[in-house]
């Protein structure tokens, strides 16, 4: 027998935890955080709904945090088999993770400094050994490269075109009546025709599809994301003031460097001081440079050419808090990018909590804003944010340029869902909030008429 649980982002865009158990062997396809809800993000702290050390290989389909975040806890609680990534994966998690245990212990010292937590003493979810020792587990894993896990299972990454080393997890198995079962888990979906990635790859059969449904009830808009980011640059320009821009270090930081040089080298907008200030987004971005195997054509031009299509021609790297701190004090207008892409931590806070008070300034959000979080609640027009135990008035612009999102529309899963030459047994839709995941259900039984499932949290299901 074999049977799929998810344990994660169920009606939900974050925690990506999806177990499948092939006889007595265990596979959880990602081990991710929970964020956005309080609710949610308490679960984090939950006893894991199995034993950890009961669960053999962990694969990853990419490394952002909702994704891989988890995994130092796991490995924590008692779980010690292998994790398979890409090459890009396994390099961007050593960044992220460490990043990521820095920031929870950065968070419990400073709750504990400032008083504002209710727990005494404030505790870190794990910690920087925990992520190291969360490392020494992962196994790299090429595009294309069949890994037998056992005599009845194998699994193999295809190429997602979501962030830098992100991939479909192929699984094909054999039931226990002889019968070969196949399975895809795309993790996240990217987009088509966008710049420095390849398109998501095609996959032609499966008997069950476990796919994202994060803008399941969303088109991106039809228009030029360079135009709306031009005049958004040139109108604070005018007004005297700075633009924001909250962005995961891995992916979206890339790809505004990319229009932002396109931008500056067509004249469309001032040379300005752009900062980068998370030394993660920086190694993020060598990564993305090395990394050829993930390039489309137009950045493996530019690169053959001689030319960074990822440096601006006022790139500045704040390493330190205090280059922070500078950053932030600046009077001339600037630019800055940094983590999170939510405005659920780092430094990016410390940038708003001085910039959103004053009206001249502007806040971009580039990506999906997870119910729960600080970004949501901006983009939905709240004008007081709560930030280290302060409130904080908003006073500045907030713009959202959803064209600037890694994953695709409805229109872009139905299309890759298009290239599937017989139907499965079964769509299981996750990482999507319950309108979008409703919206996508409808839409893909009245396009494909396949059978679509839309799992609650812990729902076990036989494949």
């Amino acid at each position: 027998m074999a049977f799929l649980q998810f344990l994660g982002a169920t009606q939900t865009v974050t925690g990506s935890r999806h177990l499948l158990e092939v006889g007595d062997y265990r596979v959880l396809v990602d081990c991710g955080l929970f964020q956005g809800l309080k609710e949610l993000r308490l679960r984090n702290w939950d006893r894991f709904p199995v034993t950890p050390a009961s669960i053999n290989t962990v694969i990853l389909t990419h490394a952002h945090i909702d994704h891989t975040g988890y995994l130092p806890r796991f490995v924590r609680d008692g779980f010690h088999g292998d994790v398979y990534a890409t090459p890009a994966s396994v390099e961007l998690s050593r960044i992220l993770l460490p990043d990521s245990a820095k920031l929870q212990e950065e968070e419990a010292d400073y709750a504990n400094r400032s008083g504002y937590s209710k727990h005494k003493p404030a505790l870190p979810l794990y910690t920087a050994r925990n992520a190291r020792d969360a490392l020494k587990l992962f196994k790299a894993v090429g595009y294309d490269k069949r890994v037998d896990l056992t005599k009845r299972l194998s699994f193999e990454f295809v190429g997602a075109g979501h962030i830098l080393g992100s991939g479909f997890v192929k699984f094909e198995f054999t039931d226990d009546d002889g019968s070969v079962k196949k399975i895809v888990v795309t993790g996240d979906i990217g987009r088509y025709d966008e710049p420095i990635l390849n398109d998501p790859e095609t996959v032609t059969e499966a008997d069950y599809i476990v796919v994202e449904s994060t803008y399941g009830d969303r088109e991106h808009p039809d228009v030029d994301v360079k135009d709306q980011l031009a005049a958004i640059i040139n109108e604070t320009v005018a007004r005297g003031g700075h633009v924001l821009v909250p962005a995961f270090a891995v992916g979206r930081t890339q790809q505004l460097l990319y229009l932002l040089r396109e931008l500056e080298d067509e004249r469309r907008i001032p040379v300005l001081p752009v900062f980068v200030d998370s030394p993660m987004a920086v190694q993020a971005t060598r990564l993305y440079l090395r990394h050829e195997e993930d390039h489309d054509v137009d950045m493996q031009r530019l690169m053959r050419a001689g030319r960074n299509p990822l440096a601006t021609h006022a790139f500045q790297l704040a390493k330190s808090r205090d280059e922070s701190k500078a950053v932030s004090a600046a009077e001339r207008s600037t630019i800055v990018i940094s983590a999170s892409g939510m405005a659920t931590g780092g430094r990016i806070l410390h940038h708003m909590r001085r910039r959103l008070p004053d009206e001249r300034n502007t806040v971009v959000f580039v990506g999906f804003q997870a119910a729960g979080t600080r970004g949501r609640r901006l983009v939905d027009g709240e004008k007081e944010i709560k930030m280290f135990g302060e409130w904080v008035p908003v006073r500045a612009r907030i713009e959202r340029l959803d064209n600037l999102s890694a994953h695709g529309d409805w229109k872009e899963i139905l299309r890759w869902l298009g290239g599937f030459k017989r139907a499965p047994k079964r769509v299981f839709l996750v990482h999507g909030e319950p309108d979008a995941a409703t919206a996508l259900k409808a839409r893909i039984e009245e396009r494909f008429n396949w059978q679509v499932e839309i799992p609650n949290y812990l729902d076990k299901f036989t494949v």
